[in-house]
C-alpha cells in the first residue's frame, strides 16, 4: 500500500515537472525571439500558464500528492526563468 501512494505521489510531482517544462519551453521561444517585439498576446498566455500551474500545484499539495516544498520549487524555478524573460525583453526595449 505504502508502494501505491509514493508512486501515485511521484506520478504527480512527474505530471507537474512536465508542465512545467512545457511553460519553460514558451518562456525559451519568447527568449529566443526578442528580435521582434514584446507581444502582449504572448505574455497572456505565460500569465495565463503560470497561474494554471500554480493552482495545479496547489489542488496536488491540498490532495497530499506533492509535498509543498517541492511544490514551491517548481514554481520558484519558473518564476526565475519569466523573470529572465522580462528582463531581456526590457533590455531589448531600452535599446
Amino acid at each position: 500500500m505504502a508502494s501505491d501512494t509514493l508512486d501515485i505521489n511521484q506520478k504527480a510531482y512527474e505530471l507537474l515537472k512536465e508542465e512545467a517544462e512545457k511553460i519553460i519551453k514558451l518562456i525559451e521561444v519568447q527568449m529566443a525571439n526578442l528580435a521582434t517585439r514584446k507581444c502582449p498576446l504572448y505574455e497572456e498566455v505565460l500569465d495565463t500558464q503560470m497561474y494554471g500551474f500554480s493552482r495545479q500545484v496547489d489542488f496536488a499539495v491540498r490532495a497530499g500528492l506533492v509535498i509543498e516544498a517541492a511544490g514551491k520549487e517548481l514554481i520558484s524555478d519558473l518564476e526565475r526563468e519569466l523573470a529572465k524573460l522580462y528582463e531581456a525583453m526590457n533590455q531589448s526595449n531600452a535599446l
